[in-house]
């Protein structure tokens, strides 16, 4: 007993104690400075806040293509009356109405006079249907449909409703552009136009140059990719193809190639079907508007390639740039590795000033912004 009163004592005024007692202290300081200014910033800010000139209305829309009915939202400037609008096609990774990519586009265009909506690609979030029994027709279809419901809302002029869609949703819309009437004028962003095999086959080059992988490796890549397309394109062997992708899945990088470790039959395989589409003829049926941009710095898709195959022949409607530092989602803060790391690039949008002042610029230009 004496000990522990002695232990106590000693406790009391030993200066650990003194040391903790002071750590308390200022833990309670610091909460209350982080607590009772915040408070009192929330009202000294009421004193200089203001309504914004556009306020944003938010609406819940569905549409149906077929048996498949989606989900959507729209945005819309508050008040507005006949309004040109955008409908969003979706990347291949990001298939959300919310993701972050897309955001920047209900921030930047209802104060323009333009109305977005942003919607699941099937499959996905809240709308029905099958990703997997799709092809790139029934895309585009998903968003003609989401046109043709726009159409009908007396704030929107049936005569200014386009599409905006970056990577492969930039192929959407320049294939819907070709499908319907209703669609009058499109923005393609970061789409190839090469086939979806070549582009992989780029994209997969990339990664393994960017990631410091030897020759060799991308010999082994390039081997198993080819023998695949090949098999699906009718003029390889599947058991080959197999063999190749059974030696490359071995390999480190190999989940970072897209490339399934099952080479499916071709019959009903949907990779097949994706391969078949060139998109550099829907160019020569696009006959609205549309404004096709790239980023200079993208290791996704091969621009200069691109850029070459659409000036090769005189389309007056078309108008292509590649804007200075950016990247496949026109970004201009990631490195090259990051860029190709999918964690990292799941938040993702754009920052490119150039970007936003092209895509702004056109759309006035074309009297997409105005407002009646």
């Amino acid at each position: 007993m004496h000990f522990e009163k002695t232990q106590a004592r000693q406790l009391r005024n030993s200066p650990l104690r003194k040391i903790g007692v002071a750590l308390w202290a200022v833990a309670i300081v610091l909460m209350a400075a982080v607590t009772t200014p915040t408070i009192a910033q929330e009202a000294i800010a009421q004193q200089w806040a203001a309504a914004p000139t556009t306020g944003i209305l938010t609406e819940t829309k569905t549409f149906r293509n077929g048996n498949a009915t989606l989900s959507g939202t729209l945005y819309l400037p508050r008040g507005g009356q006949v309004l040109g609008a955008v409908v969003v096609t979706h990347t291949a990774s990001k298939p959300l109405r919310d993701a972050p990519l897309y955001r920047h586009l209900i921030e930047m265009l209802p104060p323009l006079g333009i109305a977005v909506l942003t919607y699941d690609r099937r499959g996905s979030g809240q709308s029905g249907g099958s990703l997997r029994d799709s092809d790139y027709l029934l895309l585009a279809d998903d968003a003609i449909a989401a046109v043709r419901m726009l159409k009908t809302d007396s704030r929107i002029d049936p005569e200014r409703i386009g599409i905006w869609g970056l990577s492969q949703g930039g192929w959407l819309s320049l294939l819907a552009a070709t499908r319907s009437s209703d669609v009058r004028f499109v923005v393609s962003i970061a789409a190839p136009i090469v086939a979806p095999d070549v582009q992989m086959m780029f994209r997969s080059e990339s990664y393994l140059r960017i990631n410091d992988y030897p020759e060799a490796d991308i010999a082994q890549m390039r081997a198993a990719r080819q023998a695949v397309d090949d098999y699906m394109r009718g003029t390889g062997d599947r058991a080959v193809a197999q063999a190749l992708v059974d030696a490359a899945a071995t390999k480190p990088w190999f989940d970072q190639l897209y490339l399934g470790k099952t080479v499916g039959d071709r019959a009903t395989s949907r990779w097949r079907r994706e391969i078949e589409y060139d998109p550099l003829p829907t160019l020569d049926h696009v006959r609205v508007p549309a404004l096709i941009l790239f980023g200079a710095n993208d290791p996704v898709v091969p621009v200069a390639t691109s850029v070459t195959r659409i000036n090769a022949r005189s389309r007056p409607n078309l108008t292509v740039r590649v804007v200075a530092g950016a990247d496949h989602h026109m970004a201009t803060s990631m490195s090259p590795r990051a860029q190709m790391d999918p964690n990292q690039t799941e938040r993702v949008r754009p920052e490119a000033p150039e970007y936003f002042s092209l895509l702004a610029g056109w759309l006035t230009n074309q009297e997409i912004s105005r407002v009646k």
